[in-house]
């Protein structure tokens, strides 16, 4: 008689997260004898998600707070799940947290797992950071184990959200998905076209290209960077040396909207680089001289070890996941979120010093590529996995 393969369903909100923020893992899952399916709303990513041999569900999840619509999707989940009895439920996202924590525990999942990687509400106010503290909180009560992805999210959740100390644990050093250490090097066909981007926009050699990945948003502190960079732009075209930023990402403008000026001077100075969504980032970051991250909040973030991987001197902010993949003054410069005039001094100190750009990066490539290759984080995921199924 063929023994059952237990059953891994995997949730996020946007499919998004699963084909970006976990890409290989599902592969790997089922290499180690899980079926595995994933759930998320609806999304041009799936095809992409289906690639690694999963069942894919689409169920109406929402980013926004929306609370009948979020009732029929955890109903949905609860009849999902109750279909296909998996044994462990891992999910990622707020929304996706809140509504599979809940219908895993609704059904009797014996492994409900939830991974923390970033916290909205750190950043929010009034009402909404009650109603996102609250979800939070419902969220890690209805899970068996909750997972922080880096120290600095750890320990909010210990010492604001007061949540149990007995069900939080970090998995490795961090990160939900580690990083391709293979796909992120530099290679002369990616040197070549990081080449052909900066000399199609007249960008010479001396010129100095500041870049950003992500959503192009305020949270991600790019208020902050574009005002350091039209302060550091007309002080050194005095000296006649030019800077650009490239900003690789979407705008959001209906979910974190930039102010007017700056989104403004973004679409219409000519120092300004906006190719958008890229599906692969590597030559724009090689074509940089720094990576710029000046993020409020964050989990663990890719682009950050992404831009260490390739090369790329980095400057980012205080904050949990950032101040762990970098340290101070040895493999990348760090300054406080918010704060223009800091920010601007980083930006500065790498423009003025090549040899320190290549300390930097050198040093930070050996980091990342030393602690956070994936196949270590996701053999640490399966060994979680087995070790809650045996407690079960």
């Amino acid at each position: 008689m063929t023994k059952r393969r237990p059953v891994l369903m995997r949730i996020t909100t946007v499919p998004i997260s699963l084909h970006l923020l976990l890409k290989g893992q599902f592969a790997y899952m089922r290499e180690q004898g899980y079926d595995v399916c994933t759930v998320s709303a609806e999304g041009p990513e799936i095809p992409e998600v289906l690639k690694e041999g999963v069942e894919h569900y689409v169920l109406p999840f929402t980013r926004k707070i929306t609370p009948i619509q979020d009732l029929q999707c955890l109903l949905q989940l609860i009849r999902l799940m109750r279909r296909l009895k998996p044994d462990v439920v891992h999910t990622h996202t707020p929304k996706a947290g809140l509504l599979g924590m809940m219908a895993a525990r609704w059904c009797g999942v014996k492994v409900r797992m939830h991974t923390v990687a970033g916290l909205p509400l750190m950043e929010a106010t009034g009402l909404k950071r009650t109603v996102l503290d609250a979800t939070e909180k419902i969220t890690y009560a209805c899970a068996t184990r909750v997972y922080p992805n880096s120290t600095g999210l750890k320990e909010f959740m210990l010492t604001v959200l007061k949540t149990d100390p007995s069900k939080v644990q970090i998995i490795g050093k961090g990160s939900s998905n580690g990083i391709d250490t293979t796909f992120f090097q530099r290679t002369p066909e990616l040197e070549a076209q990081a080449r052909q981007w900066r000399e199609e926009r007249g960008i010479g050699p001396s010129d100095v290209v500041f870049s950003f990945v992500g959503r192009v948003v305020r949270d991600k502190g790019i208020v902050e960077l574009v005002e350091a960079f039209k302060a550091l732009q007309i002080k050194r075209n005095a000296a006649n040396s030019r800077l650009f930023l490239v900003l690789v990402g979407p705008f959001e403008q209906e979910l974190d909207p930039l102010p007017p000026d700056v989104y403004e001077f973004l679409k219409t100075s000519p120092s300004i680089i906006l190719p958008g969504f890229q599906k692969d980032v590597r030559p724009w970051i090689m074509g940089s001289d720094v990576f710029v991250f000046p993020s409020y909040r964050e989990g663990f973030p890719n682009v950050v070890m992404q831009a260490c991987l390739l090369g790329v001197a980095c400057v980012v902010s205080d904050i949990n996941g950032c101040n762990e993949i970098i340290e101070r003054g040895r493999t990348g410069l760090i300054v406080p979120p918010k704060n223009v005039e800091m920010l601007g001094a980083a930006m500065e100190q790498l423009v003025d010093d090549p040899t320190k750009r290549q300390s930097f990066a050198t040093a930070a490539r050996e980091f990342v590529a030393t602690h956070f290759d994936r196949r270590q984080v996701w053999s640490a995921i399966q060994r979680e996995y087995e070790r809650l199924r045996g407690n079960a």
